[in-house]
C-alpha cells in the first residue's frame, strides 16, 4: 500500500524540500503523523477522508476524534491518543495548525518524540508562519511521518487531471471534452468544480459527454452564475453586473442565476454565528468542511440584519425571474445590488 516519495506533482506546485516523503493528495497513507499542508482545502479535506476510508477498511473499530488547534485544551491530545479499553486503531484530526496556540505545539512537540501506538496523528496546516517550528520538526523526520502537498491548483492541465481522478475514482467515464467544457465553467474555484463533477456522477448513469455538461451547465462557460454570486457576496457592484450581463449575453437563464445566489446564501446563513471546527461543524450541518471554510470567508464584512435582508431579496427575485414579474434582468440586477451592498441598502 505504500506510494514512493514524490517531490511535486503534477496536480500542483512542488513543496519545500523535506527529509520525509511529500506525496500528492491521492497518494496518502497511513504514517504515525501525517502532515497535511497547503492552501487548498478541497484537496485537504479529500486526503483527509480518503486516509480515514482506508484505515476503516483495514479496521471497522477504527475511532475517529477531532481537535482544533487553535481552540485547544491542555490534555486533550494525550487524553485522546491514550489506549482504549479494546485497543482499536485511533484517527486523529487536527485542524487550524496554522492558528495554533503554545499548548498543542507544546503537547504535539512532545507527542512527536513517542508517538502512541495504533494511533495515526493528521495535522492540518493552511499556510503561514504560525507553528513552523512543529512544521520544521516532522519534515525533519520527528515522529516518522509524510507530508501531504495540496498546493493551490493554477494551472488548467492540473484542473482537468482532478476532473478525470474524480470520474476515474467514481470507475465512470468522462470524455476529453467534457473535461475541458467543466474547467472551462468552473475554472475560478476547485470547489465549484468539484460539486459540479459530484453533481453529474449523481445525476447520471451513463458517459459524460460535453452534451451532457452543456445540459447542466450551459451558459455558464467563461462567465458563470456562481462567478457573479462571487463578486456581489464580496461587494464588487460593478464586478457583478458586468459578469451578470456577460452571461445573460452568453445565454445564461435567469432562474439558475438566483439558485446560485441562493445556494451559497443559504450555506452562508447556516454557518453564521457558528463556533468550532470545519470537520465538526460539517457533520453537524450537512455540509462538506470546505463549504464551511468558504462560507466563513464570505461572511467577513456582513451583519446578520444585511443576511436577512438579503435572503428575503433572494426570494423577491425568485418570483419575478420564475413569473410574477415582467423584467427578469431588472429583478437579476436588483438583486444583485442588494447583495453587493451586503443587505445594507
Amino acid at each position: 500500500m505504500a506510494a514512493p516519495a514524490r517531490r511535486s506533482s503534477s496536480r500542483g506546485a512542488a513543496a519545500p524540500k523535506a527529509s520525509i516523503p511529500q506525496l500528492p493528495w491521492d497518494r496518502v497513507r497511513p504514517a504515525p503523523v501525517v502532515l497535511v499542508s497547503g492552501t487548498e482545502t478541497v484537496l485537504a479535506d479529500r486526503a483527509i477522508r480518503l486516509l480515514r476510508d482506508t484505515l476503516r477498511a483495514e479496521d471497522p473499530t477504527l475511532e475517529v476524534s477531532d481537535l482544533d488547534a487553535s481552540a485547544y485544551a491542555p490534555g486533550e491530545l494525550i487524553t485522546l491518543a491514550s489506549p482504549s479499553l479494546f485497543a482499536e486503531p485511533r484517527l486523529l484530526r487536527v485542524e487550524g495548525v496554522e492558528k495554533t496556540g503554545d499548548a498543542f505545539l507544546e503537547e504535539a512537540l512532545a507527542y512527536l518524540a513517542s508517538p502512541a501506538d495504533d494511533t495515526y496523528l493528521v495535522l492540518r496546516h493552511a499556510g503561514g508562519v504560525r507553528g513552523k517550528k512543529l512544521l520544521d520538526a516532522i519534515r525533519g523526520g520527528l515522529g516518522g511521518g509524510i507530508e501531504i502537498v495540496c498546493a493551490e491548483l493554477k494551472r488548467d492541465a492540473d484542473k482537468l487531471d482532478f476532473v478525470a481522478a474524480e470520474f476515474q475514482a467514481a470507475h465512470r467515464r468522462i470524455t476529453g471534452g467534457a473535461q475541458r467544457a467543466l474547467v472551462s465553467a468552473f475554472s475560478d474555484d476547485l470547489a465549484e468544480l468539484a460539486a459540479a463533477c459530484q453533481q453529474l456522477l449523481a445525476d447520471t448513469d451513463s458517459e459524460i459527454t460535453e452534451a451532457t455538461v452543456d445540459k447542466y451547465y450551459g451558459g455558464r462557460v467563461e462567465t458563470t452564475a456562481f462567478a457573479v454570486a462571487d463578486a456581489a457576496i464580496a461587494g464588487r457592484h460593478g464586478e457583478a453586473l458586468g459578469l451578470l450581463r456577460h452571461a445573460l449575453a452568453s445565454g445564461a437563464d435567469p432562474v439558475p442565476v438566483v439558485a446560485a445566489f441562493a445556494s451559497k446564501v443559504r450555506t452562508m446563513a447556516k454557518v453564521a454565528g457558528t463556533r468550532g471546527g470545519s470537520n465538526q461543524l460539517a457533520q453537524q450541518l450537512g455540509l462538506a468542511p470546505w463549504q464551511i471554510d468558504r462560507a466563513r470567508r464570505d461572511l467577513q464584512g456582513w451583519t446578520d440584519e444585511g443576511l436577512g435582508r438579503v435572503i428575503e431579496s433572494l426570494a423577491d427575485a425568485d418570483a419575478q425571474v420564475k413569473g410574477a414579474g415582467r423584467d427578469p434582468v431588472y429583478a437579476l440586477e436588483r438583486m444583485v445590488g442588494i447583495v453587493a451592498a451586503r443587505g445594507e441598502r
